[in-house]
């Protein structure tokens, strides 16, 4: 049986699983190098260190590179799903909770809210593990552009 497109892509990510991804069609993705910890239908699983060059004036994750973390990762869980189409984001809603310090390292979990024909709604949790405390959650919506 032949597999399909989704596992194709996922039996590719899985290759990368624990290693830093750098070969990444997201450019943004690259700079962000995360390392993949999971991959599943719908679902992915980063940690990012957080470097200088990641902060703000206070020398903590700056709430732009969270908000591009929670859109490239979300933008690459629909890779994960195998459709043809291409999806691009309509809005990002997030809400942030706690500073994260340079050097200190979080971890990002995507999953699928809802699935639709035109819409797909989803969501990612930014957590850092070493204070077992949720930093940000953000949804977005992505339109089928065909």
């Amino acid at each position: 049986m032949e597999e399909s497109l989704s596992e194709q892509r996922l039996n590719f990510l899985r290759s990368s699983i624990g290693a830093v991804i750098s070969n990444s069609p997201s450019n943004y993705m690259n700079w962000l190098a995360p390392v993949l910890v999971k991959a599943e239908y719908g679902i992915l699983v980063c940690k990012y260190t957080v470097r200088k060059e990641m902060t703000n004036p206070f020398q903590i994750l700056h709430g732009g590179v969270t908000a591009g973390i929670i859109d490239d990762l979300i933008g690459a869980t629909v890779f994960t799903m195998g459709l043809n189409d291409r999806f691009t984001t309509v809005n990002n809603y997030i809400d942030y909770f706690a500073p994260v310090n340079e050097g200190e390292e979080i971890i990002a979990e995507t999953a699928i809210v809802k699935k639709g024909k035109t819409i797909l709604n989803l969501q990612c949790e930014v957590f850092l593990p070493s204070k077992n405390r949720l930093i940000a959650k953000g949804y977005s919506n992505m339109l089928n552009i065909g």
